[in-house]
């Protein structure tokens, strides 16, 4: 009896620690809805916010640069001090400046002003987001990572099939001022489910092992978080250009493509993360980047809306496969105290291929026009594979 009640015993404990989702899981979840759906909110309204203010395309290229540049900056400081500070310093103060810069859009004059505090709020999402990554990572049992990190991410997934057209939505009906207070007030929901989360303690991080250094990034994750530069370059050529594109060429239904962007996503993150875990990252790479240039090359052509509604769920499937695969390899190949770093680093990475992306695409779409955008993007989707396929033939399937 004893015998059996122990073996119940260990058989509960095992299954609570093969959990993924636990009430502090779900609220880091709920957290990262509520701020990304005013990140996506922002998207397509910020360039037509720049065109109100009189900015021109390599403006609004600039303006989505300063932004990632900014975020990308502060990530190794958010990597570190998510290690020698804790996950909830982070993590709060990352919310809290971002609330008070989308909330000051409500009153900016100028185009210069938008412009130092599209830094600021780079600050903030670069703390924040790489405060929630590592967060996820921490709740989630590491046998289980890439279905876990598929799972958060489609929280951000949700936020996006919502966050583009509800922005596009609502400043059809109200004033740039009210949109941005309301999304403002998204980031306040935002901080008060991050109060709600058992982090971990920095003496839990600290403990076995060595003291923990500053630097610029984990040497780890600088392969997986490559492939991903080149693969972001692409998302800066839609989030900055792509209204303005489909405006220009007369073609409705830009709020669907986020839509459908945003559907074929969370259908990919249902099974990408499984296939991952069971056969890494050789079974996602290639497919998924494959789905990204097929879109990149159908933005170019882009003769009508069904063509739009086609770039999108392929982007959708092919992003969507990539980013958790590649983040979760990123996170494993790390030692125990240097996840948050990790995490610094592919964020990092993201952030200067979207920040690269909108500089150069605006160069681009100023001198050939918005179409030639998405030529170079699938190009630089043929360099990400490129360079994987290098990686795996000097060092075999774990590249």
């Amino acid at each position: 009896m004893a015998t059996t009640a122990k073996a119940q015993a260990q058989t509960q404990t095992k299954a609570i620690e093969d959990n993924i989702w636990s009430k502090d899981f779900a609220m880091i979840c709920l957290a990262n809805f509520f701020i990304f759906l005013g990140f996506q909110m922002t998207l397509p309204t910020i360039p037509l916010f720049v065109q109100e203010l009189g900015g021109t395309d390599q403006l609004i290229g600039l303006i989505t640069g300063v932004f990632t540049f900014s975020a990308l900056l502060f990530r190794p400081y958010a990597g570190h001090a998510l290690e020698s500070k804790g996950r909830q310093f982070v993590y709060m103060i990352g919310l809290g400046i971002f609330v008070v810069s989308v909330g000051s859009y409500a009153i900016i004059p100028t185009i210069g002003f938008l412009l130092i505090m599209r830094m600021v709020q780079g600050v903030g999402w670069g703390l924040s987001t790489t405060a929630t990554g590592t967060i996820a990572t921490d709740l989630i049992p590491a046998h289980r990572r890439g279905e876990g990190m598929g799972y958060f991410g489609l929280s951000g997934n949700i936020a996006l099939a919502f966050g583009p057209t509800l922005g596009l939505a609502l400043i059809g009906v109200l004033t740039f001022t009210q949109l941005f207070l309301i999304i403002a007030a998204l980031g306040i929901v935002s901080c008060f489910l991050a109060t709600q989360i058992r982090y971990k303690r920095v003496e839990q991080l600290k403990e076995n092992t060595a003291t923990i250094k500053f630097d610029i990034f984990e040497k780890s994750a600088i392969k997986p978080s490559v492939l991903l530069f080149f693969i972001t370059t692409t998302f800066g050529g839609i989030s900055s250009f792509l209204p303005l594109y489909v405006n220009h060429e007369g073609i409705s239904g830009i709020e669907f493509y986020f839509l459908l962007f945003a559907i074929a996503l969370l259908v990919s993150r249902t099974f990408a993360g499984r296939i991952y875990d069971r056969q890494g990252h050789i079974a996602v790479f290639l497919p998924g980047c494959f789905l990204v240039a097929c879109a990149m090359l159908v933005l170019f052509w882009l003769p009508n809306s069904l063509a739009l509604y086609v770039a999108a769920t392929l982007y959708g499937l092919g992003f969507g496969s990539i980013q958790p695969a590649l983040q979760a390899w990123a996170i494993n190949e790390a030692p125990n105290n240097r996840k948050g770093m990790a995490n610094a680093t592919f964020f990092g990475f993201f952030d200067l291929g979207v920040g690269v992306g909108a500089m150069v695409f605006g160069f681009v779409a100023s001198v050939l026009g918005y179409a030639y955008i998405y030529m170079f993007g699938a190009l630089s989707v043929v360099v990400s594979m490129g360079i994987y396929l290098m990686l795996v033939m000097k060092n075999g399937r774990s590249a």
